[in-house]
């Protein structure tokens, strides 16, 4: 046992020297940076968290609602965030409606992390890509949905990869708003100090989804007064947003 102990010591130690002086800026949304950054620290490195993106809810869950009341429809049901299953299962809760409203579909999940938030509430997963992006999950979906009711439960804006090419493969898709991402105003201020810095600029940028990086683009360029107002006025149209 000591002997173990040893050599646990040792590989610990040796992890916290993978990432040591190295200056990582995550720019997960607020509330889900901690794990990244959590492990990131483990191997040693410096954590600087700036959000990129912020999740909101959507002007308007009639269509998810409309969607989840008539889930005996569907034959199939796919998630493309860990955010979206939040998201429905929130909705699901709010309608009175119970897992055993779920059990009759096929589920699919974009990605591990996805999966895991769809099994924590107790529902099965059947299928997950080989690759976390959407043609991914055309490819594993494309000879199985024929002829079916797919019900796609994602961001308020994102590719129409999975709708479109599902749909050529003979299969009737809903696509339905469960929440949206726009671009946090108090990030901008934050970003260019950091860059400017020599002491706080980061080694690495770790973007997490396509709505990281065309968001953090947006918060280097000039700002637009016109969006910042629209911004002020809870016009969520002025910022960018993605499927995540």
């Amino acid at each position: 046992m000591p002997a173990n102990s040893d050599m646990r010591k040792k590989a610990n130690a040796q992890k916290n020297e993978v990432l040591r002086g190295v200056r990582v800026l995550v720019g997960r949304a607020r509330h889900q940076a901690g794990a990244l950054s959590g492990e990131l620290r483990q191997w040693g490195a410096d954590i600087l968290e700036i959000p990129f993106i912020e999740i909101r809810k959507p002007r308007s869950f009639q269509s998810l609602d409309t969607a989840l009341q008539t889930l005996a429809d569907y034959d199939w049901l796919i998630l493309t965030s860990v955010n979206g299953v939040h998201a429905m299962w929130e909705r699901m809760v709010r309608l009175h409606l119970a897992r055993s409203d779920l059990k009759h579909l096929q589920v699919a999940a974009i990605g591990p992390a996805t999966k895991k938030a769809i099994e924590q509430k107790g529902i099965q997963v059947a299928v997950v890509p080989k690759e976390y992006v959407a043609e991914s999950v055309v490819r594993s979906l494309r000879r199985r949905v024929k002829g079916k009711r797919v019900l796609l439960v994602r961001a308020k804006v994102a590719r129409d990869v999975i709708p479109r090419e599902l749909r050529k493969a003979g299969a009737q898709v809903d696509v339905v708003e469960a929440y949206e991402t726009v671009v946090p105003r108090t990030s901008r201020r934050r970003l260019k100090t950091a860059l400017k810095n020599p002491v706080r600029r980061p080694h690495v940028i770790a973007f997490t989804s396509s709505s990281t990086v065309r968001n953090f683009v947006a918060l280097l360029g000039p700002r637009r007064r016109a969006d910042d107002r629209r911004l002020q006025q809870g016009d969520r149209s002025a910022a960018p947003q993605d499927r995540r």
